[in-house]
């Protein structure tokens, strides 16, 4: 059951090549991101095998009539395309019933895939990392202001560099040096741990980094906390301006239908003593619906740009 576009490398390549190259049925649910129609097509045609991005499987999980859904088929999938919150991928082991669904990690550049989880991964594995390096790609973890190896269990930018990799952008000299660097490493903007068993968790991304008086905060890690909230369906944390701070946290909230009204008096106390002060959201801002590219990846950019105007600091 494949949801994702078949222009991206998700749906092409993990959900359509590798599918026809094992002579497995391919189910289109559609041309678009639509739940319904998703959870439809599991229901009627047996599906297996359930693919999407995060954003995809919170959307079929909050449907009001999801319990109505035949989804006794399905006992395995791919969740990727952008971090998979822990919170979501338990629901979908839970309520899908997909005890063997995959969490992978990558991009268009490495084809896309180089780490993965594994059916015989434990519970925790499946839903704290993306997993162990595919064979024979090879990974290194980076300081991006030194460009030196770390340690296992220090944090990093993600190096791969293999068969899978990208020789280039087409007619781009420059953006592939910047990307590929001499020796065929790709520098992929992405910051995380892997322990010594070599798993790997993505704790966020370089640009995305917001720096509060001087305190580095990855954005991933106050979203992961946010989503054990009762009432938030999906949470996505931007910095902001501020004169005193140098950047503010701001987090845009879809809030669970009836849910009681979620302020930022609430979110203080609800993080109080769970995380670090300076990682507890100045800024709340409740959505009905986030903006979101057409393959399913939510529009930080597009957050950042309409946050100035909302708070008045477009100056």
């Amino acid at each position: 059951m494949v949801v994702p576009p078949l222009y991206h490398c998700f749906g092409m390549v993990i959900g359509n090549l590798a599918a026809t190259s094992h002579g497995s049925a391919i189910i289109l649910s559609g041309p678009g991101l639509d739940p319904r129609a998703a959870l439809r097509a599991v229901s009627q045609e047996k599906a297996t095998s359930l693919y999407g991005v995060p954003t995809m499987f919170i959307a079929e999980l909050e449907l009001p009539d999801f319990g109505d859904y035949d989804l006794s088929s399905p006992c395995s999938g791919v969740m990727a395309g952008s971090p998979c919150p822990m919170e979501v991928m338990r629901k979908v082991i839970d309520k899908m019933h997909m005890s063997e669904v995959a969490i992978c990690y990558g991009m268009t550049e490495t084809s896309p895939v180089s780490f993965q989880t594994r059916a015989d991964d434990s519970l925790d594995r499946c839903v704290e990392t993306v997993g162990r390096v595919h064979p024979p790609v090879k990974v290194r973890t980076v300081d991006p202001s030194t460009g030196e190896t770390v340690p296992r269990g220090t944090a990093g930018e993600f190096h791969p560099r293999g068969y899978s990799v990208v020789k280039g952008y087409w007619g781009q000299e420059e953006k592939t040096r910047e990307t590929v660097d001499s020796d065929g490493w790709l520098h992929t903007g992405d910051i995380a741990v892997m322990d010594q068993d070599g798993y790997a968790q993505i704790t966020g991304r370089i640009k995305e980094m917001v720096i509060r008086g001087g305190e580095n905060i990855y954005p991933r890690e106050v979203e992961e906390f946010l989503y054990t909230h009762p009432d938030i369906v999906d949470a996505q944390v931007i910095g902001v301006p501020s004169k005193k701070y140098g950047e503010e946290l701001m987090v845009w909230i879809r809030a669970r239908q009836g849910a009681a009204p979620i302020t930022t008096e609430s979110i203080a106390q609800f993080s109080q003593g769970k995380i670090s002060h300076h990682e507890i959201p100045r800024y709340v801002h409740v959505v009905e619906e986030l903006p979101m590219t057409v393959t399913g990846k939510v529009r930080k950019v597009e957050m950042r740009e309409e946050a100035l105007k909302l708070l008045d600091l477009e100056r």
